[in-house]
């Protein structure tokens, strides 16, 4: 069994696999651009995040369906108990959807059909986190939010991904603002591509409390010593980050500085389908070629729980610390 985790920085539409979007296309009578699954998987090597975003946004054609949205749901879950997650804290793209004329409803709805079920169906306790897509508008966002209203009960945070370089945190001050109102928690993409700055300013503009990917921290010293400080959770993505030329090759992974400084580090997948491995992936990935020792592990494991946002069920939370605590590698 895979050592016990949470998931924290996962994309609900970026574990969609070729099979299932095959299947998909044909239930909704969607023609895709691709002869079979192998050609598609194919167009999963990328040479930037942009190059990732468009294939990423073409396949989602196949999502058009409560029932989809279930499914892929039910196919993440499956995969990510498998790999020992314990809980996930799933994002979802709803102006993705919204701009192709899928309802929030929808989209809320048929994800909800899988995650109320999961505890039972999976063994995985869930939350949903809507994010805005940073290269749209803030009035966009703000829309987003208005129209994620009745839905709120289902929608545990925000967050912020898409294209990162031009479009920093100080555009979404008014929708984070808003959702701070709302009682939302509040995550941010910062520092995969952008600059240290862009970290800097999801924390003081944006007020989040988790830093997604937050990688480029490394190039300035005094941030470091405020996020370790402050102990502001990185959830990083390794593999995600070498599939992207963020890092030449895993090797090349600053996580061993980063835990050495003392960062609240944790290891998480971004969009898996698209990267080439799910949450125990990239553990044994980062395992294998950072040679990280079994404390190092058992430290990630322990810091993707205590970064979660369990703070409704500290029951739970304390439960799934004693099985990291307990787990034998």
């Amino acid at each position: 069994m895979p050592v016990p985790k949470a998931e924290l920085h996962l994309h609900i539409e970026g574990t969609l696999e070729p099979e299932l979007a095959f299947a998909l296309a044909a239930r909704n009578g969607v023609t895709l651009p691709y002869a079979d699954t192998e050609e598609l998987r194919e167009a999963y090597r990328f040479e930037d995040l942009q190059s990732f975003l468009n294939l990423y946004y073409e396949l989602m054609a196949v999502l058009r369906t409560e029932r989809d949205f279930e499914d892929l749901a039910n196919a993440y879950l499956a995969r990510a108990a498998a790999q020992g997650v314990r809980h996930a804290e799933i994002f979802f793209d709803p102006q993705a959807h919204l701009a192709r004329g899928v309802g929030m409803g929808t989209v809320v709805e048929g994800l909800w059909r899988a995650l109320a079920a999961s505890e039972t169906t999976h063994g995985v306790s869930t939350r949903l986190i809507l994010c805005f897509l940073r290269d749209e508008s803030a009035e966009s966002a703000l829309e987003t939010l208005d129209a994620a209203k009745p839905y709120l009960d289902r929608i545990t945070g925000i967050g912020l991904d898409s294209a990162e370089v031009g479009h920093p945190p100080v555009k979404f001050r008014a929708v984070y603002e808003a959702a701070a109102a709302l009682g939302l928690r509040r995550v941010a993409h910062a520092g995969e591509e952008g600059p240290p700055e862009y970290i800097t300013e999801a924390l003081d503009v944006l007020g989040v409390e988790r830093v997604d990917h937050g990688l480029r921290c490394m190039e300035d010293p005094a941030l470091v010593e405020r996020l370790v400080r402050e102990r502001i959770p990185l959830t990083l993505c390794p593999l995600s980050n070498v599939r992207l030329r963020t890092v030449d090759t895993l090797a090349d992974h600053p996580l061993p500085a980063m835990l050495d400084a003392g960062l609240v580090c944790t290891v998480n997948s971004d969009d898996p389908a698209y990267f080439g491995g799910y949450a125990g992936d990239n553990f044994d990935a980062v395992r294998q070629t950072l040679g990280l020792t079994e404390e190092r592990l058992r430290e990630l494991a322990r810091n993707s729980f205590t970064a979660s946002f369990l703070e409704d069920d500290e029951e739970r939370r304390a439960r799934y610390l004693a099985e990291v605590e307990n787990y034998r590698f």
